[in-house]
């Protein structure tokens, strides 16, 4: 069990507005101090109060610690500033708690990038309600270094971020237990606890996992507590700030927390010499849509599912979606050909496409998602996603050769085929399976991948002129919009993992984006408040500050920026550069709403993502240029291999390079969805 060192109690009385919690907010502190090699030890301070918001904390007995502080309100904000000085060497804890006053069953949590309401949707092995009801972790698992607690009962929230964010970091020799770290760290920690029934915001100084850590995917482990050394005559200041409001419900909390984070921390895009142009990240990409080609096998592709980061070998491995999109990236390497005088990727691709319109569909017409050429065996488990990426492709690979008047009849009848077998798998509710067989038997009836399955439906309907499409659509959009948006679950949309993701709550703001675009009058206000709401909680998974790395941890010796990157789901504790069309979504909406915060923050995204491209001198521990690295393991957590500062020891390029393309290639759908309007 952790040791706390002792306690004092601050009241602060709440700011008189609206959002005051109605009676004072009570601050709990406890001070752990550990002698290597011994147990940490308890000592209780008493609070001095020295004026103007000032305090100190008097020991019973000599102590080799002073610890004061300071409190300033501002309206609906709390300011907690705190200062330890020491008068020995000594390594020590700080941590904090407040009382919201809130019945802790009646409320629902965040922590931005990493826990949704109550994580139930998570499985056990994962962090969630199913194992406690209150959670600490390190603050670099969070994409805002925050914790929010909101009462359904009132609407009151209350959060708590910190103010002076981290900078570095240090090692420390073991996981679990007391542990000193081996340098300096400014990590701290937050989270939420229940104490006596009521709900609590924890955080303190350095990091603690409680009661669980989450040490890689579906493996939690016994809770760390860590230790600072802080030298004699050295101070160690910290500060943290309580927010307080009230909100319609669990969306428009999140609508707030998001904004409130921004505009406290004000993300800016990076310099010039970290991030790349358009032009030069696609120059640079080009060499994996040439290396990774592979052209003897029944199916010709590029490679770019599970492949090695030492060495990048090209596998037999034919993804149509998910991590491999090899139809996206053969329409993407066409395209680039064409406009570049590239005739070796003009006929990589066609091969490609040819090769799948003769061998690459099932007896019933779906496509074959994923053959493993090398191994000659593939999956007979089909997926709503790959299906609806591998259509969402071709459209876009069809309506560029029509722009060029050329014709593809029997790709055109393939399509076709494809799409009357995806609707005969749409449920009356509107709502798509996750999982089917070629017999349109269903393997996992939920509905979470269902926005997926939106787009190539809109792009059918504007390609083809069959209102069935739209109708269709439409229909999957009163799914989201009672199963996922109304509700805040965005769940499922991965293959890899069954829990809350960033994906589906992405698809759900492109899926919504679509319908708006083809849309006029009050149905498209209609959509494009749908769309506004998903994206909030879309954009709660992108950093907004950059996590501290120690030395010798690669990722933080080459000098990665996390802001702008994507955490990527409760089970798959890491970042990575998924984004694709949700650029083009916020270039959107920050018209359409005249919000200038998704202007400012899709700057960030785009100047930050290209940081790891490698090439020749900047290879960022990738085989080979243009292979864009995937699992970047940011925190205390690995995919399997590595850990912190480094990528796990297989990666699938495909995905990552295809999502960058579209992230550097704006207003694609809007090109496709309004052209002759």
């Amino acid at each position: 069990m952790l040791t706390r060192l002792f306690i004092f109690c601050i009241s602060l009385l709440a700011v008189c507005t609206s959002y005051a919690v109605g009676h004072p907010i009570r601050l709990d502190a406890s001070l752990s101090v550990k002698v290597p090699g011994n147990p940490a030890v308890s000592y209780k301070l008493r609070k001095n109060e020295t004026g103007n918001g000032r305090y100190s904390m008097e020991p019973g007995k000599p102590l080799p610690l002073h610890i004061s502080g300071q409190v300033n309100e501002t309206d609906n904000k709390i300011r907690i500033k705190v200062s330890v000085t020491a008068d020995e060497d000594t390594y020590f804890k700080y941590s904090q708690n407040i009382s919201t006053g809130y019945i802790h069953s009646n409320c629902q949590f965040l922590m931005p990038g990493f826990w949704y309401r109550r994580n139930l949707l998570s499985p056990k092995e994962a962090p969630s309600f199913h194992t406690s009801s209150g959670w600490t972790v390190r603050e670099d698992r969070l994409s805002t270094p925050l914790t929010g607690i909101y009462n359904e009962k009132s609407g009151m929230y209350m959060t708590v971020a910190r103010i002076d964010l981290p900078e570095y970091d240090a090692l420390t020799t073991h996981k679990e237990g007391e542990v000193i770290v081996s340098g300096r760290t400014s990590l701290g920690y937050t989270g939420f606890e229940e104490i006596n029934g009521n709900a609590n915001l924890s955080f303190g100084y350095p990091f603690q996992e409680t009661p669980k850590s989450y040490i890689r995917k579906l493996t939690l482990a016994p809770a760390i507590e860590a230790f600072q050394e802080i030298k004699k005559g050295e101070t160690i200041n910290l500060e943290w700030e309580v927010f307080m409001g009230q909100a319609a419900d669990y969306s428009d909390f999140m609508k707030q927390v998001w904004e409130y984070s921004y505009d406290t921390y004000q993300p800016k895009p990076l310099d010039p010499q970290y991030s790349f142009t358009p032009e030069k990240m696609k120059q640079t990409i080009v060499s994996y849509f040439a290396d990774s080609f592979v052209s003897d096998k029944e199916l010709k592709f590029s490679s770019g599912a599970h492949l090695m980061v030492a060495t990048c070998k090209k596998n037999g491995i034919a993804e149509v979606g998910f991590i491999g999109r090899v139809l996206l990236n053969a329409f993407n390497a066409y395209e680039y050909g064409e406009m570049n005088g590239r005739s070796d990727l003009v006929n990589n691709s066609n091969s490609v496409f040819a090769s799948y319109l003769e061998y690459g569909f099932t007896k019933n017409g779906f496509f074959r998602e994923y053959v493993d050429q090398d191994a000659g065996k593939e999956t007979d488990v089909f997926s709503i996603r790959r299906q609806s990426e591998g259509i969402y492709a071709m459209f876009h690979y069809l309506q560029y050769e029509k722009d060029k008047g050329r014709k593809h009849p029997e790709w055109e009848a393939r399509i076709k085929t494809i799409l009357d077998r995806v609707l005969r798998l749409q449920n009356e509710d509107g709502s798509f399976p996750r999982k089917f067989k070629d017999d349109f038997s269903i393997v996992d009836k939920s509905g979470g991948s269902t926005p997926s399955a939106t787009l190539p439906l809109v792009m059918a309907y504007k390609y083809f002129g069959d209102a069935n499409y739209l109708k269709s659509a439409k229909k999957t959009a009163e799914y989201l919009k009672t199963e996922l948006i109304d509700k805040a679950d965005y769940f499922s949309s991965t293959l890899d993992a069954n829990c809350e993701d960033k994906e589906a709550s992405l698809y759900a703001a492109s899926a919504t984006y679509y319908l708006a675009l083809i849309s006029k009058g009050e149905e498209r206000q209609y959509y494009a408040g749908l769309c506004r709401k998903a994206a909030y909680f879309t954009l709660s998974w992108y950093y907004m500050w950059d996590v501290p790395f120690a030395k010798g941890q690669m990722l933080g010796d080459i000098g990665l920026k996390t802001r702008g990157w994507g955490n990527v789901s409760v089970e798959n504790n890491h970042i990575d550069v998924f984004i694709f069309e949700f650029g083009s979504v916020l270039d959107w909406l920050s018209i359409e709403f005249k919000e200038p915060r998704f202007e400012n923050f899709i700057k960030v995204i785009r100047s930050s993502m290209g940081q790891l491209l490698p090439y020749e001198g900047h290879m960022c521990g990738v085989a080979k240029t243009g292979y864009y690295p995937e699992v970047v393991q940011h925190t205390n957590w690995d995919y399997g291999k590595n850990g912190k500062g480094f990528y796990n020891d297989i990666f699938a390029p495909g995905w990552v390079v295809a999502s960058l393309w579209e992230l550097m290639s704006p207003e694609r759908a809007e090109e496709f969805l309004l052209k002759g309007k």
